[in-house]
């Protein structure tokens, strides 16, 4: 968040830079999906952000229960046309990375995950839609799930049992081991859900500010528009009379 001033803040000019707007959706979305996810019964185990490879990627959720290994890939295109192929995403027309990507975590998750447990079944890749709008499935892709994430938490319940109670212990302990993942070269903060709270606050506020100044602009002109086109109107109609 760049710094405002007063005359920013007054008016209601974003606090988001324009190559941040991306990010805070992103948020926005994986928090939903974390959301969605936090209601699934106690026999599943949901992990956030782990780190992978070496580009600073992290994997958006990962969830381990009886219905198997999920590496679930949040995208956030509120009101945006989906459009999905075998082998192409698409949103507004403009091709997306997301079924290699997807594909690369699953892979990656089930190799580093086989390399302790090697009876595990393989990971499914999951991209989770958040508030699209119309999807156009095409053809479905043969080993990525796409879906609106509101239908996520139900379709993971109907996955076939795949995974005992025992494995399904020692599975989540290896997720949960930092071991497991790549090193952060920085921590997540223990207040970090907390000072995305009051971004999301600026944020809101600001938007509030932008529409309440828009709709009194809108009065004023209106206003000035009856007062100003009364007289004329008036005028205009005695002119019209005195000429008959």
């Amino acid at each position: 968040m760049p710094a405002r001033t007063r005359f920013a803040r007054f008016w209601g000019i974003s606090p988001l830079a324009a190559d941040s707007l991306a990010w805070y959706r992103g948020a926005q979305g994986e928090i939903k999906v974390g959301r969605i996810l936090r209601r699934l019964p106690p026999e599943w185990r949901v992990f956030h952000a782990l780190p992978i490879g070496k580009a600073g990627a992290a994997i958006d959720h990962l969830v381990v229960g009886p219905g198997g290994i999920c590496t679930i890939n949040t995208k956030h295109h509120r009101g945006k046309k989906i459009w999905v192929a075998e082998r192409t995403i698409m949103v507004n027309g403009q091709k997306q990375p997301y079924l290699r990507n997807s594909i690369f975590e699953a892979t990656r998750v089930t190799k580093m995950l086989r390399e302790r447990m090697p009876q595990l079944p393989a990971a499914q890749a999951v991209i989770a839609l958040v508030s699209p709008g119309p999807i156009t499935i095409k053809k479905r892709p043969a080993i990525v799930t796409v879906m609106d994430a509101v239908g996520l938490r139900r379709w993971l319940l109907k996955q076939p049992v795949s995974l005992v109670e025992g494995d399904l212990v020692e599975l989540a302990a290896i997720v949960d081991a930092s071991a497991t993942w790549t090193a952060l070269t920085s921590l997540p903060t223990p207040s970090l859900m907390a000072k995305f709270a009051v971004i999301d606050s600026h944020v809101k506020t600001a938007r509030v500010r932008r529409v309440s100044w828009t709709l009194l602009s809108f009065a004023l002109a209106a206003t000035l528009g009856v007062f100003v086109g009364l007289p004329l109107y008036n005028k205009l109609v005695l002119g019209v009379i005195g000429g008959l």
